[in-house]
């Protein structure tokens, strides 16, 4: 969402005082300098919008990109469409085409024998992708615009095989020859982010949400342990866990042991 910088400019009236020699009053004014806006990125003209006439699907998708927000980043709730502050990012002269779409991702783990192709080590998944909901609107950022998830697809009983994944789009929806390819998940506890590799430039902004636990689902997209039975092939280890000795630095130990003096 972009916010609101409102321009104060002050001015106050100095005290009236007297000179040491009783002369008339004089008053002595001050100006407060005006606080700096920001440069704007957009800024509207005579007709009070931007003109957006001729626009290529980059600039389109570049200022989409201000304006597509999700309102929870752990759980979508909405895809939310900001409202523009006017002379800074618009508003649109002409509305543009938008499209938010919700898709079902189901994992599955590869067959026995394969071999992650991530170098890093992260393990794949396959995955089918299954269009949830579709909502096609038009936006000029003249008022904010709000597209409920469906509640399903973030329901908390859902599969642990199932994750979800939310597109703002240029234009119309998503086709087969856009959709990824490849989603690598990555290790949350170093920063990384997982990679949605879209065959498209039109993707203003994407969300995705995790499976819950993909490592235990089997090719077939089902479970097939239970999670807390297996741990994820990248979780840490336990901080307190107790490590064990090896074997051969054990029997060192006992050639070392000597016994005991004793005292009468």
């Amino acid at each position: 969402m972009v916010g609101s910088v409102l321009l104060t400019a002050g001015c106050s009236g100095g005290d009236d005082t007297e000179t040491a020699a009783g002369s008339t009053p004089s008053a002595t004014e001050s100006t407060a300098s005006p606080t700096p806006s920001r440069t704007p990125l957009y800024p509207t003209g005579p007709a009070g919008c931007h003109d957006n006439s001729g626009w290529s699907v980059e600039k389109t998708r570049t200022w989409l990109i201000l304006h597509s927000a999700q309102t929870d980043v752990e759980e979508i709730k909405a895809v939310t469409l900001s409202q523009s502050e006017p002379g800074y990012d618009g508003p649109l002269c002409e509305p543009i085409d938008v499209t938010v779409e919700y898709w079902k991702l189901t994992y599955g783990s590869p067959a026995e024998g394969d071999k992650p192709s991530d170098p890093a080590g992260n393990p794949d998944f396959y995955f089918s992708m299954e269009r949830a909901q579709q909502t096609r609107l038009r936006h000029d950022g003249r008022k904010l615009q709000e597209v409920a998830a469906p509640k399903k697809l973030y329901a908390d009983d859902r599969s642990v095989c199932v994750g979800a994944l939310a597109t703002v789009t240029v234009g119309k929806p998503l086709t087969e020859k856009e959709l990824p390819e490849t989603i690598h998940l990555r290790d949350s506890g170093l920063g990384e982010i997982d990679d949605v590799d879209f065959r498209t430039e039109r993707v203003a902004t994407n969300h995705l949400t995790r499976p819950e636990a993909a490592h235990v689902c089997g090719p077939d997209g089902t479970p097939t342990a239970d999670p807390d039975d297996v741990p994820s092939p990248t979780a840490e280890p336990e901080p307190y866990a107790p490590t064990p000795l090896p074997t051969d630095f054990v029997e060192d130990l006992e050639d070392l042991l000597v016994p005991s003096p004793s005292f009468g």
